[in-house]
């Protein structure tokens, strides 16, 4: 019995280590990995970051420079704080843009469109939860003909192209009367945005038990109440999602933008950073300073919400 029972103990223990090296291994391989894709998404925002406080000739020297030798607000201090004067041949020729100090003739209207994205992001999130919520309730608890019908046909609107839907949408904000107004935006981006909430929204009300919404109707509570009462806080986590899904899907979207707007009244920050780039040369430092300004709100609310991003996402992916 000693014999056997010694046989089979060495096994045993050869098992455990090369468990234990494979573990090892793997851990280690998984480390190396995520640092090289840290390091592949976060350079690109580092080297922005850090180009913003260089001057021009610094950011075009070979090589490139990760640290700001002379760090410099110009930049900075053109977008918030200096009067900008009109940029004609004859001023441009007194501006070597190598030199620094730069200012592409656009860059008055920087703010006023980050003003504009603003809102009509802020307005794009409101109408989203007013229409995307009821209407995800109502497909994910109350049985009715045509339900899952109702929840592909919606899905299938994202697989058209934006580019195949500008022409068709052109037509109808034209016959609303409603080109060079933020509202051409806000309606335009409410038709992108609210397919994908109303999805997100199905599949976390129906991984909740439908004895939550049975109990609320016993006690008296309407369709309306036991929404609002119920599941609503239960649902924070998604709705943090889509929130966060539709603000940045106006904050970037550039296409409809350059179609629907012409003047600064209406017209949003992508337009206007792309103009930086059509003037009579262009300011590197200046766009990516630009750049910098343009993320900040964006990073602000990923950061506040960082705790319900990834669980939004995943909601309703596992049903237990």
């Amino acid at each position: 019995m000693t014999l056997q029972s010694t046989k089979f103990s060495v096994p045993s223990e050869k098992w455990k280590y090369k468990s234990k090296r494979s573990e090892r291994t793997r851990s280690a391989v998984i480390f190396i990995a995520s640092i090289f894709l840290l390091i592949y998404v976060l350079a690109p925002v580092g080297w922005l970051l850090s180009s913003s406080f260089q001057s021009e000739a610094e950011i075009v020297s070979v090589p490139p420079h990760w640290l700001p030798h002379e760090p410099t607000m110009e930049n900075f201090n053109a977008i918030f704080f200096q009067e900008f004067e009109e940029v004609t041949y004859e001023t441009r020729r007194k501006v070597d843009p190598a030199a620094g100090g730069y200012i592409p003739s656009t860059a008055k209207d920087l703010l006023p469109s980050m003003w504009n994205s603003f809102i009509i992001s802020v307005a794009v999130v409101i109408l989203n939860l007013v229409v995307g919520v009821p209407a995800a309730y109502a497909m994910a608890k109350i049985r009715f003909w045509g339900r899952q019908a109702s929840v592909y046909t919606i899905l299938t609107t994202r697989v058209i192209p934006d580019i195949a839907l500008v022409v068709p949408f052109f037509l109808v904000i034209k016959n609303l009367g409603l080109l060079d107004h933020v509202m051409s935006l806000i309606i335009t981006y409410l038709a992108i945005t609210v397919p994908f909430t109303v999805f997100i929204l199905v599949s976390y009300f129906e991984s909740l038990p439908d004895e939550l919404d049975k109990a609320a109707r016993v006690d008296g509570c309407s369709r309306l109440q036991t929404l609002i009462q119920v599941f609503l806080p239960l649902a924070r986590p998604s709705l943090v999602a889509v929130m966060l899904f539709a603000f940045l899907t106006s904050w970037n979207e550039f296409l409809l933008a350059l179609m629907f707007t012409q003047t600064i009244a209406s017209q949003t920050l992508p337009i206007i950073v792309a103009s930086f780039t059509s003037d009579f040369t262009i300011s590197f430092s200046f766009i990516n300073a630009a750049g910098v300004v343009a993320i900040i709100p964006p990073v602000i609310l990923a950061l506040f919400f960082e705790r319900y991003i990834v669980s939004g996402l995943t909601a309703g992916a596992v049903k237990g």
